[in-house]
Parts: C-alpha cells; structure tokens; sequence
C-alpha cells in the first residue's frame, strides 16, 4: 500500500513507504522553509539593480543569511553532487539549528547538459521541533536556474541532484559541526516528476 502526500500527510501504517508529489520550487511554496531566487526571473522582471557602471546588474538572495550564531562564520564552498536516482527511496533528513545553507547551481556535467531550465534536483523539506513533522514534508523539483535558500531549522534530505553537477554553498562553519540527522520511520518514493527527468 502506498499513500500519496499532497497539501496533507495521511496516516499510514508503519510498513509503507510514503509517496511524495513533487511541486515546483517556486517562492510562495517555499516560504516555510526558505527563499528562492529564480535568476531568468529576477532579471527579466525586476531587471535586477544597475551596478559598476552598467556594466553589471544585481539580483539579491531574498532572506537574510544566518551564518554567525555560537561564534559560526561565513563559509563558502563548492558541492560536487552525483546524479540519483528521480523517485528515491529517501530515508533521512538532516537539519542544521544554528545557521542557513544557501545552494547556487553552478555547472552541469556530461553531454547536452546546457539548459539551466531544465529539472536539476529536488528539494525535499520539513518542519518539526524535535523531529521532521511528515505533515509538512514537501518536494520541491528546482532548475540550474534557481538558488535558495534553508532557514536554519529547517529539515531537509542531503543534496538531491538528478544530473551530475556543482553547486557554491554558503552556510555557517564553526568547530563544533552543527547537523542532526533524523531516520524517517518510512522510506519516501517520489511522484509526480517533471518531464525530462
């Protein structure tokens, strides 16, 4: 038996899998869990702020960045992610309390690998005190057009890519590592993926 999440997790017995629609990344969706900037968006409507002399326009990241809690820095660096398989099975999630991670797609490997509209990965995400709630779990398919943003608390699966690909990550670093990992009580499968993928 498999049960199919929408706006409203059901209640299933322990030995399902939970099947998840997948939604696209958009900033209305997200806002729970985060920010999204949509980089064609942005500058086709807002057509982003002129800066150095015109040479150049600006888009900035909604939301601030949370990087300085408990003494953390600013730490940027670049995710390598191998493609996964698109309907999972997923398992874990993982939150990180004191700061944000930013995710900015950077560069697609392989051949015909180019259309940064084109699906990259999905964004599977939750709220929860103590633990991921499962009646706000969301997955969110995003393109090689979009960054966002996780807010801090913010439950959420390890980087999910469905092509081979680099992303810059910014997100707080400190000594002590700041990332609680939490085993799902039933594994998650995907549905409603975006043609193409």
């Amino acid at each position: 038996m498999m049960i199919v999440m929408n706006d409203q997790a059901m209640p299933t017995p322990a030995d399902t899998d939970l099947m998840v629609l997948t939604q696209a990344l958009t900033a209305d969706a997200m806002a729970p869990y985060g920010w999204v900037l949509d980089i064609h968006a942005a500058f086709a409507e807002q057509g982003g702020r002129e800066i150095n002399a015109g040479t150049s326009r600006r888009a900035d990241m909604p939301g601030p960045l949370s990087l300085h809690e408990a003494d953390g820095q600013p730490t940027a660096c670049v995710f390598r992610a191998s493609a996964q398989t698109p309907q999972g099975v997923w398992r874990v999630l993982e939150r990180h309390r004191l700061g944000s991670q930013t995710f900015v797609p950077m560069a697609f490997h392989g051949e015909g690998l180019n259309d940064r509209s084109a699906p990259l990965g999905v964004l599977l995400v939750a709220l929860g005190d103590w633990a991921p709630d499962l009646a706000t779990l969301r997955a969110f398919w995003f393109t090689g057009q979009q960054a966002f943003t996780l807010k801090p608390g913010t439950w959420h699966h390890p980087l999910i890519a469905w092509r081979d690909s680099d992303f810059w990550v910014i997100e707080r670093g400190a000594p002590e590592v700041d990332c609680e990992l939490s085993h799902l009580p039933r594994a998650i499968r995907l549905t409603g993926l975006p043609q193409g993928v």
